[in-house]
């Protein structure tokens, strides 16, 4: 028998803006979880000032329980355990769950994953296909989780139509999530009443991506100009891309690629100074 996605008893995973437009397609559905788990609180910005994740913010708002654990112990898990629940949905939460953890629901543990897996396994699959220029992994997947990473069976996939390409890597985010948020609610009833049977992976087609560094946002302006696009789209809000002129850091805003194929920079912020165009900073600088 179906449930009714309003009868469905889950508790969801997640930290970043990401895991937010998910939360909020699933509650435009009518599939709200019991319980949110998020990461604790951490300093942010250049006063370091203690700052909550947006998942948190977002289940304070709808008057749903937070918990922000430091370590996913064994008391913790028992604390879990003390209720049934359906499912546990995971989606960009930063930590990976131990098998214990997993196993707590009656029917196991979904991860919304936005790649068309097993293409890019890992934490950086939007922005990585972006570096890779690799138009045909972009797509969300939803997975039963396991031990390792990115690495169970796939319960449902959905690709995505793009208008242009490359765009922007916070525009795709958006776009993926909320994707991921929609495709959750189509399977999760399904999944629960066995009517969706999940998919092995093929394993030997995995490709993998890796954490970002903030160093990796640095170009140079004598590079190939398509290069330099696709690393500002794919570097688009963290960690930003930046170059270096008479030994100052300059950190690009906006730019474009022009119909010739030329990269524009738009708009840049000069080290200690305000964002300003890139043509007005070139005579102080």
């Amino acid at each position: 028998m179906i449930q009714k996605l309003k009868d469905i008893n889950t508790v969801f995973f997640g930290t970043s803006e990401m895991s937010v437009l998910a939360l909020d397609e699933m509650k435009s559905a009518g599939l709200m979880p019991s319980i949110i788990i998020t990461a604790p609180d951490s300093k942010a910005g250049r006063g370091r000032v203690l700052t909550p994740p947006p998942v948190k913010l977002w289940g304070e708002s709808n008057d749903i329980i937070v918990l922000q654990p430091s370590e996913l112990d064994a008391d913790f898990i028992a604390e879990l355990a003390n209720t049934e629940w359906d499912a546990f949905i995971v989606f960009a939460y930063g930590k990976i769950l131990p098998q214990s953890l997993l196993d707590v629901p009656r029917k196991g543990t979904l991860n919304i994953h936005p790649s068309m897996l097993p293409l890019l396994r890992g934490p950086s699959p939007v922005r990585t296909a972006l570096l890779n220029d690799d138009m045909m992994s972009m797509g969300v997947s939803i997975i039963e989780l396991d031990a390792k990473m990115d690495h169970g069976p796939i319960v449902a996939q959905a690709t995505i139509e793009l208008s242009e390409w490359p765009m922007r890597g916070t525009v795709l985010d958006e776009m993926l999530s909320r994707e991921g948020g929609k495709l959750l609610v189509e399977a999760l009833p399904l999944w629960l009443s066995g009517e969706l049977a999940p998919d092995p992976q093929e394993h030997e087609a995995a490709t993998y991506c890796h954490f970002l560094k903030k160093s990796d946002g640095e170009i140079s302006l004598d590079s190939d100009d398509y290069e330099n696009y696709i690393k500002y789209c794919a570097y688009d809000g963290w960690p930003g891309t930046f170059f270096f002129k008479d030994g100052r850091r300059i950190k690009i805003t906006e730019a474009h690629l022009s119909d010739s194929g030329e990269f524009v920079i738009d708009k840049v912020i000069p080290e200690g100074k305000k964002e300003t165009s890139w043509t007005s900073s070139t005579s102080s600088l």
